[in-house]
This record gives structure tokens, C-alpha cells and sequence, in this order.
């Protein structure tokens, strides 16, 4: 984004939204992007038909792309977090399972054995929030309500 421009506000749950649907693939598979000046959100996929964003005429300079989990930090390292607070004694497990491809379905496989999956769900969820909205507020972006 080159000039900062003034962001419509928007709700948390638009731009939550729009988070989930980056996120609901592989990083680079699934975008979306908040036109300030009005506030809209388009979304792009590779994997199908839909692209709001090259059939808008948008001016770049004052659009931002919403992350990826990667990009706030909310993937491995969200884990072994979360693996240190609720499963110290599985550190170096948990740590060969993602030595190899598979490894949430094994983690998930893990937890659903200690009886964790809740669990790891609320504190995912509750990082997820923490971590958009600091972006928000780290990119200016006024959130109604």
C-alpha cells in the first residue's frame, strides 16, 4: 500500500470473514483486499471462478490485503505455544510431528486423544482475534461497533 488513505469503517466480523476465507486454503490459494475509501471487501480465489478483485477498478494505493495466518504468526508457532501451556510433556513429540507433512492432522489426532480439542479451538480462536485485531489497529483500520 502506497499512500495512507482514510478506511470506511467496517465490522470486526467483515474483516474476520475475509480472514476466513484467506484462510480457508493454502497461503497464496485464497485473497481478499479492503478498499479503504469504502470500506467493501473483494475476495479472489485461484481454485474456482471467484475474482471481485480484478473486475473491480480499484486503486491500489489505497487498498490492503488481508493476511494470512502465517503472516500474524498464528501457525506453528501458535502450536508449540500452546503445546508448552497445555502439553509440556509432549514438547518433543509434537515437535517430530511437524518434522513431517500431516503434521495438524496429526496434532488435531494428539489432542483428540488427551481430550484437548476444545481446548486448542478456544485458544486458537481467541489468538486469531487478538492477533486481527491488533492488525487492524497496526493498519489504521476503524472498526464500527
Amino acid at each position: 500500500m502506497g499512500k495512507q488513505a482514510e478506511t470506511a469503517r467496517v465490522t470486526f466480523s467483515e474483516i474476520e470473514e475475509a480472514f476466513f476465507f484467506v484462510n480457508s486454503a493454502e497461503m497464496g490459494m485464497h485473497s481478499a483486499v479492503l478498499h479503504r475509501p469504502t470500506g467493501q471487501v473483494y475476495f479472489s480465489s485461484e481454485m474456482g471462478d471467484m475474482d471481485e478483485i480484478s473486475a473491480a477498478d480499484l486503486d491500489w494505493d489505497v487498498c490492503i490485503d488481508i493476511p494470512h495466518k502465517n503472516e500474524l504468526d498464528l501457525g506453528r508457532d501458535l502450536v508449540f505455544e500452546f503445546v508448552a501451556e497445555h502439553l509440556p510433556d509432549d514438547c518433543e513429540r509434537v515437535d517430530r510431528i511437524f518434522r513431517r507433512r500431516g503434521a495438524y492432522g496429526r496434532f488435531k489426532d494428539l489432542l483428540d486423544a488427551k481430550g484437548l480439542m476444545q481446548r486448542w479451538y478456544d485458544f486458537e480462536n481467541q489468538r486469531e482475534e487478538q492477533a486481527l485485531r491488533r492488525w487492524c489497529e497496526e493498519n489504521q483500520i476503524v472498526l464500527a461497533g
